[in-house]
């Protein structure tokens, strides 16, 4: 068992969020402890991760040390985004969270949850689909890892507006969330043993019951007013933080 009280955070994108919203993300990760007794980081933290064997991006770097101090004082879960999914053992080995770059499945007291970040899942049209193939292939990361890392990461920061999620527009992020609830609608009846899904990706906070005692939840996005949520074995809320708190 993780434990009694998850605190879920998702899609802060750092990199191309305003400095401000990492700021209070790392007062609400020194804070998180007081929230629950575990830490769920379900996807796109970051705009943009890359684990190389012997560098640290250095837009990170803050928030993985205190992801680590949060580590020691309770357990954390990642599930890698379509943005940060490449996390190698870096995330598991250096930090000493438990990292998974598609799903983790985990008891919170006694009922099952599985948390996915999304992407991929309920796409409509071809070019998502196709574009997540080719980010998702192993081939992909494999020739990114050759490039200098300078190089690599300059190269991004000019194709990931045109590849990432950061035009969606209302009512295409709408659509996505209804599909999203879909699915999980779809694994609480072909996984009964689950009784909790975790999503993000729409940038849409929602919690809603599914079925007999099942339930969906995204806590929402953090760049957008600092969304969270908290879940325990009986049911789940939706919260904003505080930063000046």
């Amino acid at each position: 068992m993780l434990g009694h009280q998850l605190v879920v955070v998702s899609d802060a994108h750092l990199g191309v969020a305003p400095p401000v919203v990492e700021a209070a993300l790392l007062a609400f990760l020194e804070a998180v402890p007081t929230l629950g007794d575990c830490l769920l980081v379900n996807g796109d933290l970051f705009d943009f991760w890359f684990s190389y064997s012997r560098v640290i991006p250095r837009r990170g770097f803050h928030v993985a040390a205190a992801l680590a101090r949060v580590r020691r004082r309770i357990p954390v879960l990642m599930v890698g985004g379509n943005h940060d999914r490449w996390g190698g053992d870096f995330w598991e080995r250096d930090i000493g969270l438990r990292f998974h770059p598609y799903r983790l499945t985990f008891d919170i007291g006694d009922r099952r949850a599985a948390a996915v970040h999304g992407d991929g899942l309920t796409e409509p049209h071809r070019r998502a689909r196709l574009l997540h193939r080719v980010i998702n292939h192993p081939a992909t990361a494999a020739i990114y890892r050759w490039l200098h890392p300078e190089l690599g990461l300059r190269l991004v920061d000019l194709l990931s507006p045109r590849l990432g999620d950061h035009t969606e527009d209302d009512a295409r992020l709408d659509t996505a969330s209804r599909r999203q609830r879909s699915w999980a609608e779809r694994l609480l009846q072909t996984e009964p043993e689950v009784g909790l899904v975790i999503m993000g990706h729409t940038h849409r906070a929602q919690l809603s019951g599914v079925g007999a005692g099942g339930q969906y939840l995204n806590p929402g996005a953090w760049f957008d007013r600092y969304r969270y949520a908290v879940a325990t074995e009986s049911g789940a809320e939706l919260r904003t933080f505080e930063a000046g708190g």
